[in-house]
Parts: structure tokens; sequence; C-alpha cells
């Protein structure tokens, strides 16, 4: 049993960092990437800092991959998107922001439970620590930047979702409907 205590714990270390992995692989915000349609349709001050969230996230889960095989594992595979997932994109940037700004508040639960759990463990090399430390600084960060956008968007003043067409133009959904 002393063994166990006294001896480096790759493995739990490894679990935990899979598991972040596959939580910013899977995060919404890989639909907010280059050419999505919410960033096109958001004005600058909703687009700047969700194109900068995506990039962060990336780097994110780059660097996680990275420590991963620094510490002699595999990260796990991307996840594609799912057909179950395909409704999101005809979801309006108004109503999605709040649902980001959820995503964000598991994200630094998952990071802190993290750092929780590899402080616990016997031998963690300290850069995954510091790694992890870094990530929770910057989403919580990104998180006030993203309550900010939803207020921006919750509040334009003519009552009308950035995101959407402007009055009098179709949207794809409209167009197979017949007047009649």
């Amino acid at each position: 049993m002393s063994e166990q205590l006294t001896s480096p714990s790759p493995v739990a270390v490894l679990d935990v960092l899979n598991s972040l992995l596959e939580a910013e692989l899977a995060s919404v915000f890989r639909f907010m990437g280059e050419g999505s349609p919410y960033l096109s349709r958001a004005t600058a001050e909703v687009r700047r800092p969700l194109a900068e969230m995506v990039e962060a996230a990336n780097v994110r889960a780059s660097e996680i991959a990275d420590m991963i095989d620094t510490l002699g594992g595999s990260p796990p595979p991307h996840h594609a998107i799912s057909s179950e997932e395909q409704y999101l994109a005809f979801l309006s940037l108004k109503f999605l922001l709040p649902k980001l700004v959820t995503e964000k508040e598991l994200c630094i639960a998952r990071y802190r439970n993290a750092l929780e759990k590899v402080r616990t463990l016997p031998q963690v090399p300290p850069q995954v620590v510091a790694m992890l430390e870094g990530h929770v600084q910057e989403i919580t960060g990104e998180l006030a930047s993203l309550e900010r956008a939803a207020a921006h968007v919750a509040a334009n003043k003519d009552g009308k979702d950035p995101s959407q067409p402007a009055a009098g133009t179709k949207k794809a959904s409209d167009a197979g409907q017949h007047a009649g």
C-alpha cells in the first residue's frame, strides 16, 4: 500500500487530463469556429471575443494533448459533430449566448475539480498544475467576456437579434414555405 502512495501516478494524471481534453473537444464552442454563421452575423463587439475564445479553446486543447504526450499517454481522438448536434446551427446568437455562458461555467468547474484532484496525487509534475491554473484564469476571463456579450445582445436597442436576417429578408427556413 505504501508503494502506491510513493510511486508516481501518471495514470491518474493522464486520466484527469484526458477527461479535460475530451470536454474541450466536445465543447459547443467548436461550432463557433471560422465560417460559423454565429461569428459572421454577430456584431464586432460579440464576434471578436467569441473568435478569441474559439482560438483559446483550441490552444488549451493542444496544450493538454501535448502534456498527455509528454507524460507518455495518448490523447483521445477529436469528436466530429454528431447528427444530434446539428440543431445548434439553427439557433440564434441571442439564444445561444446564455448557453455558452453556462458552458464556460461548467468548464471552470471541470478545471477546478481537475486541479483539486491532481493536487492530492503524489509526484504530479508541477507543469501540470501550472497549466491547469493558467487555464482556469483564462476561462474565468472568457466567462466575464461572454457575460458582457450576452448582455450586449440582450440589450440590443432595437430588440433584434444581430445574428438574424434583417427585416424583409428571408431566412433559409422560410424558403420552403408558401403563402397561400
